[in-house]
């Protein structure tokens, strides 16, 4: 079994290595784009792409992404992605796996991986055999499926949301219309349902979206039409891109506020887009942060301490405020806002981290 790696280069980053094992079945690219705050933290994304280019794309945005979401979080790290090139549902096993951890250990701690889209934190307990550089572990003093804390920092930004359009926090009875229900998307269905918000529920797996939606009291409709259905807040909860020259006419919403990464196709026309509608967007990499600054806090030198994690995640709510007041003021869209704050954050420094991460150790 040879692992073959090879460095391709990284216009707007750092670095990209390509990881490349036949006999085991790997394809994969990791990407660092930014290691001035920290070692970049970013999950590991197992999807079928259509071909390398496809890849490539995927990988450099969301490491780019993770650059602007740890600056603005202040977690102390970079920002990195890595992507396998596989289907998770018939390609995943231990030898793809065993082989993308020995790629991740090369790298000596410059990126440091965790659960993503087609990902598991018991894939990662596989990956932890080969390298330490692993978040989100289920273990003693690990945190787990980052899942759930993404989801609650959506839903804690979602009420900054509510308090920008409507001068109140509260939810109820405000029609939601979530896209995807994976593991972040099905737990912010089951947050806002206990604040009393209506449900309007769509995944790719109808069945499920009828189930969730009879679950709680609210309605499914089909993944073709969900953009385009009347809501007062639409929740992205899938992949990326859906916000684009297509679909941008179709939105019938005050507002975007979801979970899923790279939300917007062009961060800067589609978010000016958006301005020019009159739709509110809760940038991507702010509201959706709640999982990496969980992660995070699992590499404390004081160990991993939840309620820690939790009030970290609460400040979500006095960032997305900060960036609408910020915007409404300057008369700049929020994506622009939240993508200048950001860089200026790497660029100033601000957070840095000071010593290593602390890795939890398996027993």
């Amino acid at each position: 079994m040879v692992l073959h790696l090879k460095e391709i280069f990284y216009k707007n980053g750092e670095r990209i290595i390509e990881a490349i094992d036949d006999v085991r079945g790997l394809h994969s690219y990791i990407a660092i784009h930014n290691t001035i705050l920290g070692p970049a933290l970013g999950g590991t994304r197992i999807y079928p792409y259509k071909d390398i280019d496809d890849a490539l794309f995927d990988v450099c945005r969301l490491a780019e992404g993770m650059s602007y979401k740890s600056a603005l979080a202040g977690t102390g790290f970079g920002g990195g992605k890595s992507v396998i090139i596989a289907d998770p549902s018939s390609h995943k096993n231990e030898d793809l796996l065993t082989a993308f951890a020995e790629a991740v250990h090369t790298l000596e701690g410059a990126y440091i991986c965790a659960e993503d889209v087609g990902s598991t934190s018991s894939d990662m307990m596989i990956i932890r055999k080969k390298t330490p550089y692993v978040a989100g572990l289920a273990i003693k003093g690990g945190s787990g499926d980052p899942g759930r804390f993404t989801a609650y920092g959506v839903f804690q930004g979602l009420k900054a949301v509510a308090l920008q359009l409507w001068k109140s926090p509260s939810l109820y009875g405000k029609r939601v219309a979530i896209q995807g229900l994976g593991s972040v998307g099905a737990r912010l269905a089951e947050f806002l349902f206990w604040e009393g918000a209506y449900l309007i529920l769509s995944d790719i797996d109808y069945a499920k979206a009828i189930r969730l939606a009879d679950l709680f009291h609210g309605e499914a409709v089909s993944p073709d039409i969900i953009l385009s259905t009347p809501c007062d807040i639409l929740c992205p909860c899938a992949m990326g891109g859906i916000i684009n020259e297509r679909t941008l006419n179709s939105l019938n919403t005050s507002a975007i506020a979801g979970a899923s990464n790279n939300q917007l196709l062009d961060m800067v026309s589609d978010g000016e887009a958006l301005l020019s509608r009159g739709i509110l967007y809760a940038p991507d990499y702010v509201i959706n942060a709640g999982g990496v600054i969980n992660v995070s806090h699992e590499m404390h030198p004081d160990f991993y301490k939840p309620q820690r994690a939790l009030q970290a995640i609460d400040k979500i709510n006095t960032t997305l405020l900060d960036i609408f007041t910020l915007a409404e003021e300057a008369k700049k869209s929020t994506s622009a806002m939240a993508l200048a704050l950001a860089k200026q954050k790497i660029t100033d420094q601000v957070g840095k981290r000071e010593g290593t991460p602390f890795f939890p150790i398996c027993d």
